[in-house]
């Protein structure tokens, strides 16, 4: 066996070469790339059922949930995700396992001969996201898996992962974002996300805008593809708060599921929820007949999604939460507001250029009693004196503190929240990006 010093080595080097391509920020809409690379690798896509999904915000939550599910089903389950919080790796995963440097470097090597052939024959090489999407389907055709959870990069149609056709297609909750490539109204950005959506599948929609909907289901009966709508196929029927999470019911497809302990937090987790477990019941067929009550309460307790108003550290609490547009922040805050009962909460904020930094800001106002502002470790990020400006203008100059560093920001919230008159119920959430969402949490948990 090679030793490991040499797999960490190797993995630094793979890892370089996927970043040296194009990012996954940049767009160019075309399947033909990652078509030719998989027709060389033996279309791997197709060697398993695919649970599709796409959407705004939710999808990786919504991801993980289905994948914990299929899996106390008895399935063997590959997850592809994207972005990563702090390992490239983790966006591959086997029954809920990141793939191992060992294996991650075998399948690069695997698949390096075709990529110079590609980027030869094209008029663009190939990305950094459409290697990885093929890396990824290739390791689940090796495996081999029983089912493949497949979360988009951007969009749906041109993504990387749609040449995949999904038995079921996902689609969580539709707002704006990634305007520059995908267009700057709901409705636009829906129908370049209904792409994923395949003749004879079965899509899954989450609770959208009247004219959202419409869209999608235009798709649908374009290419004859059944749906379940959330709020009238299934839903939320209720939900209690508890200790490390929340206990939902839910109305599937096939009938009530009650008492599932869910370990996440916000309202919007439980919706999330409801459109996973719809997903599994289309999936095992439990449309027509509902599935084992047992295995789904197994199935939710056992879900974890890294990033969402996870707490990592107490006294005082500090809350990672990956929200990056608008609606992200507003979910963030309904549930900080109902989940938490924080007396003083000191906000760690750093976005991206692209996003809409003052809708960010604007939705976490309400439930920041002060905010730090401070960098995004990647090149894209918004400049601090740039996202300071906006802060001010949002929280007034007396809110907002300027800390160049993360480690420092985050020394200078947890003394702004034991400042207060009660420092026990304090908190600090870091929020604003998913690269600062990681970052923060290599600094407070180390590398997982």
């Amino acid at each position: 066996m090679v030793p490991e010093v040499d797999f960490k080595t190797e993995l630094a080097a793979v890892e370089a070469a996927l970043l040296a391509r194009w990012p996954e920020s940049k767009l160019e809409p075309s399947l033909d790339r990652i078509a030719a690379l998989c027709d060389l690798l033996g279309s791997p896509q197709q060697a398993y059922p695919v649970v599709h999904i796409t959407g705004t915000n939710g999808k990786t939550s919504t991801a993980r949930m289905v994948e914990s599910l299929l899996r106390t089903f008895g399935l063997r389950t590959g997850l592809f995700t994207s972005p990563h919080l702090q390992s490239l790796r983790e966006r591959i995963a086997f029954d809920g396992v990141p793939i191992d440097a060992e294996r991650f470097v075998a399948a690069y090597a695997d698949i390096e001969p075709y990529l110079a052939l590609v980027d030869a024959a094209q008029p663009h090489p190939l990305s950094f996201f459409e290697v990885l999407t093929a890396l990824a389907y290739a390791t689940f055709a090796d495996a081999p898996v029983d089912v493949a959870i497949v979360e988009v990069g951007m969009g749906g149609s041109w993504d990387a992962t749609n040449v995949a056709d999904g038995q079921v297609a996902v689609l969580t909750p539709i707002a704006v974002d990634h305007a520059k490539y995908l267009g700057d109204t709901a409705e636009v950005i829906a129908a370049e996300k209904a792409g994923i959506i395949k003749p004879e599948a079965f899509a899954v929609l989450a609770i959208q805008p009247p004219e959202v909907a419409e869209v999608i289901l235009r798709r649908a009966a374009e290419v004859g593809a059944a749906v379940g709508r959330e709020g009238g196929d299934f839903g939320v029927r209720g939900r209690l708060g508890a200790v490390g999470g929340q206990v939902v019911a839910v109305a599937g497809l096939s009938g009530l599921y009650e008492d599932l302990f869910l370990p996440l937090l916000g309202a919007h987790q439980a919706h999330n929820a409801a459109c996973a477990l719809a997903a599994v019941e289309s999936f095992l067929g439990g449309a027509r007949e509902q599935l084992d009550l047992d295995l789904v309460r197994a199935g939710f307790a056992a879900a974890s999604s890294p990033g969402r108003l996870e707490v990592v550290r107490r006294s005082p609490s500090i809350v990672l939460d990956a929200a990056h547009n608008p609606a992200g922040a507003l979910a963030a805050a309904a549930a900080l507001a109902e989940d938490f009962a924080f007396s003083r909460l000191i906000g760690v904020v750093g976005v991206m250029a692209d996003k809409d930094t003052v809708g960010i800001l604007a939705a976490l106002e309400p439930v920041l009693d002060e905010v730090v502002i401070t960098r995004v470790n990647d090149p894209r990020a918004l400049p601090v004196d740039e996202l300071a400006a906006v802060a001010v203008e949002v929280f007034g100059p007396d809110r907002v503190q300027v800390e160049e560093r993360l480690d420092d920001a985050l020394d200078a919230a947890m003394g702004l929240a034991e400042d207060g008159d009660d420092p026990a119920g304090a908190g600090v959430l870091v929020i604003g990006s998913v690269v600062l969402a990681g970052a923060a949490r290599t600094l407070l948990k180390g590398l997982s």
